[in-house]
């Protein structure tokens, strides 16, 4: 499931539609433009605390991702705790595929 994730995100990452780290996922849950985000699952409790309840109070659901290894690495970048997707279609995929 994770590597099937990863790939979802590469995909919206070449289309423009994700946006990567902590700092740029919160300044899009404040700009009302992320609809899903994906913590890794190493993310820190500062992340959690920072990331998650933003996100909690736009209402916009969070996943729990591979660790942040993984995640960057599918990404093509460092590692990676936090990763906010901005297109509502690939949340959809992605919220289905982590059910």
């Amino acid at each position: 499931m994770s590597a099937k994730i990863t790939r979802l995100l590469g995909l919206g990452l070449r289309a423009g539609n994700v946006v990567i780290g902590v700092a740029g996922v919160r300044a899009g849950l404040q700009r009302g433009k992320v609809v899903c985000v994906v913590l890794a699952s190493d993310a820190g409790a500062r992340t959690l605390e920072k990331v998650g309840r933003l996100a909690d109070g736009k209402k916009v659901p969070v996943l729990r991702g591979p660790d942040a290894q993984e995640l960057g690495e599918g990404l093509g970048k460092p590692p990676v705790q936090a990763v906010g997707v901005m297109d509502a279609a690939l949340a959809r995929g992605l919220i289905a595929d982590s059910r």
